[in-house]
């Protein structure tokens, strides 16, 4: 039986080492989101943005999918005019999260859940996972970004392929054209995520949130503006540490 409150279908587990794990909880209708879970799934991100002793977030879906997208049943609730209030919309959430995430799919990844999905840093994917974007099948436009987003990641004629005739993307096919990182056996995709968490946390965490800012902001800018602001970055960063060494001699 599933968990009676939303608090149940949204789990997060913070581990010693600085991992957390957000998971979708819902298997039995494929991780499908009704808009509790999306208010949940937002304060999580809020949340693990805020706890120092986080380093990583990893997000997966209980049993064989990610998220299979919106609970249809429920989708008049989710498509109220409140819905895009960004204190909970998960999706504006994780794109403020200054922290990696790790998207582990497990399965299927459908419409809002291939957004989602594409909200994270980087994704592991289990074998045979796919995404798939219903949207003009059900009349629906995306609201999460993905019609921009897609054709950014695997290019416009991929993009057009997989949005206007809502062809399936396997997960071996978007580890080709860079969308997802690694495909791996079913059973391996979390061990995975955790192995390319703990490389990460290897490395200056400083840098690491830096170093994100400036990838994520700059890819939505032209080479000229993403080097500009790179220099910035630069700048300010041999400033703070010229403060910081004046301070303590």
């Amino acid at each position: 039986m599933e968990g009676s409150s939303s608090e149940k279908l949204i789990i997060v587990t913070r581990e010693p080492d600085g991992i957390a794990t957000v998971t979708i909880n819902r298997p039995k209708s494929l991780n499908s989101l009704t808009r509790p879970m999306m208010v949940d799934l937002a304060k999580a991100f809020k949340a693990l943005a805020k706890d120092n002793s986080v380093r990583v977030i990893i997000l997966s879906g209980a049993g064989r999918a990610f998220c299979s997208g919106v609970d249809l049943t429920a989708a008049q609730d989710v498509f109220k005019g409140d819905v895009k209030d960004p204190e909970t919309d998960p999706v504006v959430q994780m794109e403020q999260c200054p922290k990696p995430i790790i998207g582990a799919i497990n399965g299927l990844a459908i419409t809002a859940g291939f957004e989602i999905a594409l909200a994270c840093d980087m994704l592991v994917a289990a074998k045979g996972a796919a995404f798939v974007d219903t949207h003009a099948r059900f009349g629906i436009f995306p609201s999460w970004g993905l019609s921009q987003k897609l054709a950014r990641f695997i290019g416009p004629n991929k993009a057009r392929e997989v949005s206007l005739a809502a062809m399936p993307l396997s997960a071996e096919e978007a580890e080709k054209l860079g969308f997802v990182n690694y495909v791996v056996d079913q059973n391996e995709v979390l061990n995975k995520a955790r192995q390319l968490a703990g490389a990460i946390m290897k490395n200056s965490q400083d840098l690491v949130l830096r170093y994100k800012s400036v990838i994520n902001d700059g890819y939505k800018l032209d080479l000229r503006q993403g080097l500009a602001m790179e220099k910035v970055f630069i700048t300010l960063m041999y400033i703070f540490s010229w403060i910081s060494m004046v301070l303590f001699i």
